[in-house]
């Protein structure tokens, strides 16, 4: 486009220049003439005239230039006519390239490759990583099996991150009352990473209303991390700037375990309601006020919010739908379907009954201490939860689920301070079931394939926590499987439980076979799970475990005729296709 512009200069400058030197070349030779040159003058004012033409079409040209720009309407630019698009013609098809001899000096190409994967086994790295380099792989590597979670991502995202909202759109309208009781957040933690602890205290901070956080409690149940000491103290103080004395810290002078640590962090508690929550967790917006609400109109419910999954590789926000939070007789922790009623609502933002909680609860301050807050003599993890809610419920308050309060929970691979749970809840889950289930204690020494008698465990004294049961004369067990928890087994019509060994050669027994599968065999006893088996009064036998639910099936022994060999299939299909599933048994 400038060039139009130049050329326009150009022309200008050859007018002028060649019409002064036509001038003045006309001139001087009519000075110097004389008579004989007259023809010739002749002839140069006919030369003269053809130079003024030529001028006059220079000058015309000019003006063209000079208006162009203005018909394309862009002052300055000359804009190109569009063109009418001319027929596609068809492409020459291209020869085939010729593959290159190789020769001594030239050599196929490399592709370029990522990183060589240190630990390919590692879970850490199933979904994520493949940018890490060597180095890096080794220090991510060696944080998640220190954590159980990707402490290498956490350590590079912002601390305020954003989450996604992932509750029902009926929450996002709901209104709640600007007085609400104000709250003190415990968060518990064992040599969490820093930057877990950092991000759950942002997210507190940022997403609880100013007038309703009293207080954040960190409970530190004897960490040994050195991040967790001067730096975190650093972090508080840079918080105490703008919001003084807003968090408080108690550590306990050696491990105690989860349930004392929720304890110590209820005593510390000074706001109306104590939300007792895990540190590696980061709140939602909006998340205390459902909360406040609920226990606003009925101080004896204790409430739990809906937890989304933060994967612990990718530390990704999964959603999860509202759900029950229930147990099986072994006493780990599952979810469950609500009751009929919550469904017949047709509305996902209301809160829903449940027989348990899951760990993070939320109450009023002083009923929980009325009704004896949480169990002490339970050890490190496991079963406190359906402690509280059993209690809860048979001493006279009730538990529920509150949908529109959602908590991001970091679910580890790998629980680093307990890495074999098995032992802790089977002792924790008898201690429970001496104190609150009456005569169905019996199940959950059945479930963990323990005697009735003389199991050889210890479960701590319980004389403390069954007066305290007498004293608020709380209702029993059974109340609490019809009323509560109907979904639950009683198995009452159970007969015998164990191992069957074979009568010609002790050494072994009926084992469940291969899985999948269903053929029964026989193997060396070992009496694990795959070998337990169970007799109920109606003659069925289970072999390889049995269902705490009645709406699951079990897997029955079973004669399908006809000279065929005895299988493990579901009782309920069995008794459909017409199968014998009922056995005489003889010991």
């Amino acid at each position: 486009m400038r060039s139009r512009g130049v050329i326009k200069g150009l022309g200008l400058l050859g007018t002028a220049a060649l019409f002064l030197y036509t001038v003045s070349y006309v001139l001087f030779s009519r000075c110097q003439e004389n008579p004989s040159d007259r023809v010739q003058r002749a002839a140069d004012d006919n030369l003269l005239k053809k130079l003024e033409d030529i001028e006059q079409q220079i000058s015309n040209l000019v003006k063209t230039l000079e208006l162009s720009p203005k018909r394309n309407g862009v002052a300055g630019y000359q804009l190109e006519e569009p063109k009418e698009p001319e027929e596609p013609k068809e492409p020459k098809k291209p020869k085939e390239p010729k593959e290159p001899k190789k020769t001594k000096e030239s050599k196929e190409p490399e592709k370029k490759l990522g990183y060589k994967k240190l630990f390919p086994d590692s879970h850490l790295f199933s979904n994520w990583g493949d940018h890490l380099t060597e180095e890096e792989q080794s220090e991510a590597q060696k944080f998640f099996v220190q954590y159980g979670y990707n402490v290498f991502l956490s350590d590079r995202l912002p601390l305020n991150r954003s989450l996604p909202d992932t509750r029902d759109p009926k929450c996002a309208t709901k209104v709640y009352p600007k007085q609400l009781p104000s709250i003190s957040v415990v968060l518990i933690y064992l040599d969490e990473a820093l930057s877990v602890i950092k991000r759950a205290i942002r997210s507190i901070i940022d997403r609880t209303p100013a007038h309703l956080l009293k207080e954040i409690i960190l409970v530190d149940d004897h960490s040994t991390n050195d991040d967790l000491k001067e730096k975190l103290d650093e972090y508080i103080r840079s918080i105490h700037q703008g919001k003084p004395d807003l968090i408080k810290k108690v550590r306990h002078k050696e491990r105690l375990g989860l349930t004392q640590a929720r304890i110590s962090g209820w005593e510390a508690a000074v706001g109306d309601v104590v939300a007792i929550i895990d540190a590696h967790i980061e709140v939602h917006k909006q998340w205390a006020e459902p909360l406040l609400a609920r226990i606003k109109e009925d101080r004896t419910v204790v409430v739990s919010p809906v937890f989304d999954r933060v994967n612990f590789d990718t530390l990704e926000v999964m959603q999860y739908i509202a759900a029950a939070h229930a147990f099986d007789w072994q006493l780990w922790c599952m979810y469950e379907s609500f009751r009929p009623e919550w469904y017949a609502l047709d509305d996902p933002s209301e809160p829903g009954k449940s027989p348990s909680v899951m760990g993070i609860l939320v109450a009023d301050r002083v009923f929980l201490g009325e009704i004896g807050v949480l169990d002490g003599g339970m050890q490190v993890y496991g079963g406190e939860n359906v402690e509280l809610g059993i209690r809860v419920w048979t001493c006279g308050g009730s538990i529920e689920v509150v949908p529109c309060s959602k908590i991001a929970h970091i679910e580890r691979a790998h629980k680093p301070y307990a890495p074999d749970l098995n032992a802790l809840l089977r002792r924790n889950a008898l201690r429970v079931a001496e104190v609150w289930m009456d005569e169905y204690k019996n199940n959950v020494l059945i479930s963990w394939n323990l005697p009735l008698k003389d199991h050889g465990i210890d479960i701590g004294d319980v004389t403390e926590r069954k007066k305290l049961r007498d004293k608020l004369n709380c209702k029993p067990f059974k109340w609490y499987i019809d009323n509560v928890y109907p979904e639950l087994d009683t198995w009452e019509d159970l007969v015998a439980y164990g191992a069957m060994r074979n009568d010609l050669s002790d050494q072994y027994c009926v084992d469940q076979g291969p899985v999948p599968g269903s053929i029964p065999i026989l193997y060396q006893c070992h009496f694990y799970e795959p070998q337990n088996c169970y007799y109920r009064l109606s003659g069925e036998i289970y072999i390889g475990g049995i269902k705490s639910h009645k709406y699951n099936s079990n897997r029955c022994l079973v004669d399908p005729g006809e000279g065929h060999i005895p299988g493990l299939h579901d009782c309920k299909l069995a008794n459909e296709k017409g199968f014998h599933t009922y056995w005489d048994f003889k010991q």
